[in-house]
């Protein structure tokens, strides 16, 4: 007793999806991204304005990886027309805290009146813009946004303190399509 398990993701006007093996393109208003999408056992195919992801003989692992590849498609689709935008929220108590955006990291500099700055990783094309106490985070690759958005509250975690006193740091406020 084998389930029919077929994921379709619908395609936009405005964007456009090209298949070639395994390497999925997509691209919209915003840009373009590609991504190697292969699994063995799972089919790809683009027909017509879908991308329907199948399995032949789908086990218990293929029917994860159908669900996780076309959440990759339509999280794509969603990149590369609307984008992805973290806010994040920068708290101090008594040493404000200076950021500067510099070549692929951000410097958190006068952290709890360290001297030496933290580094913060920007991964991918990700904009980290600084408004006053805010970070916004955007780019079009969901995965790069939100693991710069991890680098940056991970550079500001504070160690050998209790976090309950100590509550400094820059912190995820809200996640949202551009």
């Amino acid at each position: 007793m084998v389930k029919e398990i077929k994921r379709a993701v619908e395609i936009p006007d405005a964007v456009n999806v090209v298949m070639d093996g395994s390497m999925c393109t997509v691209t919209g208003p915003k840009g373009t991204m590609s991504r190697s999408l292969w699994y063995p056992g799972i089919v790809i195919e683009l027909v017509d304005n879908q991308v329907t992801v199948d399995s032949p003989n789908p086990r218990k692992k293929q029917q994860a990886m159908i669900g996780t590849i076309s959440s990759h498609i339509n999280n794509m689709i969603r990149g590369v027309t609307d984008g992805f935008t973290y806010t994040m929220k920068m708290v101090y108590s008594h040493f404000p805290i200076q950021l500067k955006v510099e070549a692929g990291a951000l410097n958190i500099g006068n952290f709890l009146g360290e001297k030496k700055p933290r580094k913060a990783r920007i991964m991918g094309e990700t904009k980290v813009d600084v408004k006053g106490d805010e970070l916004v985070v955007t780019g079009i690759n969901i995965e790069d946004v939100g693991q710069t958005a991890a680098n940056i509250q991970q550079a500001t975690k504070i160690k050998r303190f209790d976090p309950r006193v100590f509550q400094d740091g820059i912190y995820v406020v809200e996640k949202t399509t551009a």
